[in-house]
């Protein structure tokens, strides 16, 4: 029961935090929440033709090697649900994918398998399912910043045997949500405490707003193994918490989110900007959609790609479904790797392209503004 100054009970936070991944599935598959007037800027991004590809199809290698692990394909199922019985559905799906095809695999934050033992199996069926696939636990900078200890940390990486931890920043989705907690101060030091402390890789992500040059070279001084980009054109979380504000009528906190939907780094720009400024290895995600957005991004200098809300989609509907559009991806990556002539992911980091109108002209200004500072 709610206390008398009306902090909520134990069992009403494992209530509201169950609500709330719930709602975190919902609302993206039943509303639309993506990119209102920004996008991801991969249309700018154009792949020259080669009509002499000199390689045939079959032969075409798409396994890579990240992080000391080896992939059968450089997609990673990104950071998506957990902490409700329908992530218990969805993250079972997705693990037995993960395995089958030999791809990465990133949980919802985990949180609330720490609150509830009756939330483990939530997070945990994905490695039930998957023995034997690359899976990434998942924390939140915020919650490191208001205290979360190494011990429970060490918690959420047992839970599912990782193999990394993510921690998620995520300020502009604090900023807007209902319950929300924007609070930042300190966490690049909580950052690499926790890096000090754990031995696997530590990769940090945004959610939907992309990571500048500025604070990809921050996060690698401190010993962050991996950046993932997560730049906005997808699935706008602004988007997602202004529905869930103006469901429990809060005004100030649904117009925050009208006003920031299609804040971000646009994910093209991101994975530019932090590519040449780092040497750690990048993923690319935030609105990726189908497999010549994985070569794009690969030839801009990620290494890995990740896509949530389409694998998403698809395991909400079937296992049927997402297996077939897993198939789809990794065979529109594959095609596009035969009209550039690339045989592996190596080559494929050399293809040349080009960049026009919006891309171009955003990554020229902001140069010749850094260059003159």
């Amino acid at each position: 029961m709610t206390s008398k100054n009306g902090d909520l009970s134990p069992e009403e936070k494992i209530e509201q935090i169950r609500q709330r991944k719930k709602e975190g599935i919902d609302i993206p598959l039943n509303n639309q929440v993506q990119g209102k007037k920004n996008s991801t800027l991969f249309e700018d991004v154009v792949l020259l033709h080669s009509a002499l590809p000199e390689l045939d199809y079959d032969k075409i290698d798409l396994t890579t090697t990240f992080l000391k692990a080896k992939f059968s394909a450089p997609i990673i199922i990104d950071s998506m649900t957990g902490g409700t019985d329908e992530a218990t559905i969805i993250n079972k799906r997705l693990g037995h994918i993960a395995e089958k095809y030999g791809l990465g695999m990133g949980l919802g934050s985990q949180r609330a398998g720490l609150r509830s033992e009756k939330l483990v199996e939530s997070y945990s069926v994905a490695r039930t399912n998957a023995p034997n696939a690359f899976l990434i636990a998942n924390i939140g900078g915020a919650q490191l910043a208001e205290g979360l200890t190494k011990e429970e940390v060490f918690r959420i990486i047992k839970m599912i045997d990782a193999n990394a931890l993510a921690i998620h920043l995520n300020p502009l989705q604090e900023l807007i949500q209902p319950e929300g907690e924007p609070k930042f101060a300190g966490v690049l030091k909580k950052i690499q405490d926790l890096i000090e402390a754990v031995d696997i890789p530590v990769i940090v992500k945004e959610v939907g707003s992309g990571i500048s040059d500025r604070v990809a070279v921050k996060l690698e001084q401190v010993g962050t193994h991996c950046i993932n980009v997560a730049g906005s054109g997808g699935t706008s979380w602004a988007g997602i918490e202004k529905i869930r504000a103006d469901n429990v009528n809060d005004y100030i906190k649904g117009e925050l989110g009208k006003l920031f939907w299609d804040w971000g780094i646009p994910t093209a720009l991101s994975i530019i900007m932090t590519s040449q400024v780092v040497k750690i290895p990048i993923i690319a995600s935030g609105g990726l959609r189908n497999g010549m957005e994985i070569a794009k991004s690969i030839v801009l200098g990620a290494n890995m790609s990740a896509m949530a809300y389409p694998f998403l989609k698809k395991a909400s509907e079937s296992e049927e479904n997402l297996d077939e559009f897993t198939q789809l991806v990794i065979a529109q990556l594959k095609s596009t790797m035969f009209l550039v002539g690339s045989g592996n992911i190596e080559s494929l980091k050399n293809t040349r392209y080009i960049l026009k109108e919006n891309l171009a002209s955003m990554l020229n200004d902001y140069e010749l503004r850094r260059d003159s500072q």
